[in-house]
């Protein structure tokens, strides 16, 4: 154990994140309602219109360890995205939306990748925060680094999906391939990490675990246990597929159990790890019954590999439940326990009545049985055992971060973002 994990931690004060969750959710409805006609655009419109305020929530101001990420350039999110996508997102809006119907059918926009104002500023935020996350961890300035605002792992290279725009986790797994050998990714959303599993299906040098909801023509509706990768990413590509209603001591058991099978046969240099708080219980979209502390678990048995750790955000539509959830993690990444009771503060409204941090399971039938889990145990454990030995592979030069400040980002205030060109 190390005696005390340094944390990096990314933050933009600007209120983008919020806009996006309470319009996306909006927008959610919506579709699922079949309002896929003029209404169903104009609510898209008065949702994403409304401008984000310019002062930060006073929040952060004197934590020691809290950045402000930088915009990530569009020559950064063309690592892993097509050029012609990210500079179609750039100059896209509401306004020109309508000019450009190819374009927004070709690049999957509208429905529930709706085209709302500084879209293209959100995606460089939180593009930003985990490029800069990752580049921490390469240069060893900390042990742990975390950004909430990522996690949209349903982005592939070429188009939007479920929300996702530019998938940050790949452009931050791709930094830490420059500085490490084999990189892990697991993802506890309850949709499966699709985008981040399709960007790497041909490689050794990334294994992607993901436990997620499988069936009944659940989104993104990939991710069979069957699926496994092919050429040489075969047998790196695990999936944990579950129904409804998986509770803690069942979700627990098989994501320790995965995990060490996976420490034990891939022995990753770093690990990402997409902290998706839709599968906690009574999420508006989710269908899973974990608890907060559940939820934290898994956080708290990574944290504990002592390896690495990138940690971002996700799914959740339930707002309350979504601040809850990664507070407390926070608190778990930080080693420090937080008192249940919330206290008052400007947003205290949304805790009501009870202000508790923490949420527990609900009464909610478990769709797992214990014959459907051993056969995932077992089906999982037999492809990770064809895997003989961790790959190598022969590491050259590495090549230099792209965005290198020309300043001590440390002392900045994280509310105070330098201008750039």
């Amino acid at each position: 154990m190390r005696s005390k994990d340094r944390i990096s931690y990314f933050y933009d004060g600007k209120a983008l994140l919020s806009v996006y969750i309470d319009a996306r959710i909006s927008i959610y409805l919506c579709v699922r309602s079949n309002r896929r006609n003029g209404n169903c655009r104009g609510c898209r419109k008065r949702v994403f219109r409304a401008e984000p305020p310019d002062e930060a929530a006073p929040i952060m101001h004197d934590s020691p360890f809290a950045q402000r990420p930088h915009k990530a350039y569009p020559v950064e999110l063309a690592q892993f995205h097509s050029p012609d996508y990210v500079e179609f997102l750039q100059r896209i809006t509401p306004d020109t939306e309508e000019l450009y119907p190819d374009e927004t059918a070709r690049y999957k926009l509208g429905e529930d990748c709706p085209i709302f104002d500084n879209l293209f500023e959100f995606c460089q935020i939180y593009a930003g925060g985990t490029i800069d996350a990752a580049r921490r961890l390469n240069n060893k300035l900390c042990d742990i680094s975390i950004n909430w605002a990522g996690g949209l792992h349903h982005a592939k290279k070429c188009e939007a999906s479920g929300f996702c725009y530019i998938n940050d986790l790949v452009l931050g797994i791709l930094e830490l391939l420059k500085h490490h050998a084999r990189v892990l990714y697991i993802d506890i959303d309850v949709h499966h990490g699709d985008g981040v599993e399709e960007a790497f299906y041909f490689t050794d040098r990334v294994m992607t675990v993901s436990f997620h909801k499988y069936g009944d023509m659940f989104f993104p509706g990939t991710g069979d246990v069957k699926d496994v990768g092919e050429r040489e990413g075969k047998n790196y590509a695990i999936n944990v597929p579950l129904r409804n209603g998986i509770d803690d001591s069942c979700f627990l058991r098989l994501f320790k159990m995965v995990i060490l099978k996976v420490m034990e046969c891939y022995s990753p240099g770093a690990i990402v790890l997409q902290c998706g708080a839709d599968s906690l219980a009574g999420d508006r979209l989710g269908c899973f019954n974990l608890s907060i502390d559940g939820h934290a678990a898994c956080v708290r048995f990574v944290k504990q590999l002592n390896v690495p750790l990138l940690v971002t955000g996700g799914g959740g539509y339930t707002k309350e439940n979504v601040a809850r959830c990664w507070t407390v993690e926070t608190g778990v990444l930080l080693d420090v326990e937080l008192p249940n009771e919330i206290p008052e503060n400007d947003y205290s409204k949304y805790f009501a009545p009870d202000y508790s941090l923490k949420t527990p399971s609900r009464h909610m039938e478990n769709l797992n049985s214990k014959s459907y889990l051993n056969s995932i145990r077992q089906q999982v454990c037999e492809n990770l055992s064809s895997i003989q030995h961790a790959p190598g592979v022969q590491m050259h030069e590495v090549p230099p971060d792209f965005y290198i400040p020309d300043f001590d980002e440390d002392e900045q205030n994280p509310d105070e973002r330098r201008n750039r060109k």
